[in-house]
């Protein structure tokens, strides 16, 4: 992608390099925090200010699974994300986990982000349940869970971030207001399923990127989780162009890529889309 070459005596732009950590977890909590922590600590040595797990890293599997596994806020599993952000100076999306609230039944997919002194900077809670039919089994995510409803634009060192998770990406109306919001970068930690991530996850990610024109860092959870529960991995990291710049393959895996933040403006001024947006025009449907 070209739009300009810059003049040499121009600053530099500012740049992010940021990493997804894909891990295929699974009930044992135990276990997937020593694979997360392997995992975060191969891509803070490869130099990534910013690292994202993906969703339900740290268990997952059916509800008495997540039930089981449900922590507060202050539990184990984000009191050691803490830790590492603190000792790798580093900022840490803990992807998501299931957090129990004092309460209340049911419980809440909670995405965290830690800022490099282990302090815990914003949180997310996952605004659309997956209650579905794909491939002959049945997803219930309203089971156990209740959604979340406040759209979240933090930053990481100053820069705009949108937080989303997983099936949240089916719906870009939340997309276009994170972008309206100002984010320039949107995090989509996710354990999306082999059957939809063959044909939907790229494409919806790299739409998500083209219309809002910014940066989308999806880390995504692969393997088996039984009851023919299966997620497809295939992180991604993609450009405002929609490019593909970073993927993970068919295994737990790090990527890492360099984010131009220069490029959000670029194409935002060659295809001013958000700036040329109608809204006066616009109204939902009744019931919409």
């Amino acid at each position: 992608m070209r739009f300009s070459v810059p003049h040499l005596s121009d600053p530099p732009a500012p740049s992010l390099r940021v990493a997804c950590v894909q891990l295929a977890s699974d009930e044992d909590v135990s276990g997937n925090l020593e694979r997360a922590e392997l995992g975060v600590r191969a891509a803070a040595a490869r130099g990534a200010r910013l690292i994202a797990l993906p969703e339900k890293w740290n268990a997952i599997g059916e509800i008495d699974v997540l039930r089981a596994a449900a922590e507060p806020l202050d539990g184990p599993t984000l009191t050691r994300v803490a830790s590492w952000a603190r000792e790798l100076d580093t900022w840490i999306l803990a992807g998501s986990i299931v957090v129990r609230e004092p309460g209340e039944d049911k419980l809440r997919n909670l995405s965290a982000l830690f800022d490099p002194q282990g302090a815990l900077h914003a949180t997310y809670a996952k605004m659309h349940m997956f209650d579905v039919d794909v491939a002959g089994v049945a997803y219930r995510e309203s089971d156990a869970e209740r959604p979340g409803d406040e759209i979240v634009v933090t930053d990481v060192d100053g820069i705009p971030l949108g937080m989303t998770v997983c099936y949240d990406l089916r719906f870009p109306e939340l997309y276009r207001i994170l972008a309206l919001r100002g984010a320039r970068i949107i995090t989509v930690p996710a354990a999306f399923t082999l059957a939809t991530g063959r044909d939907h996850w790229e494409v919806l990610l790299r739409a998500r990127a083209i219309e809002n024109q910014c940066f989308v860092i999806a880390p995504d959870i692969i393997g088996d989780h039984g009851a023919g529960k299966i997620s497809y991995g295939r992180s991604m990291i993609i450009d405002p162009w929609g490019t593909v710049i970073a993927q993970a393959g068919d295994s737990e895996s790090v990527i890492v890529a360099e984010l131009d933040l220069g490029a959000v403006d670029r194409v935002r001024a060659a295809i001013p889309s958000l700036a040329t947006r109608r809204p006066s025009a616009y109204s939902w449907p009744e019931g919409g």
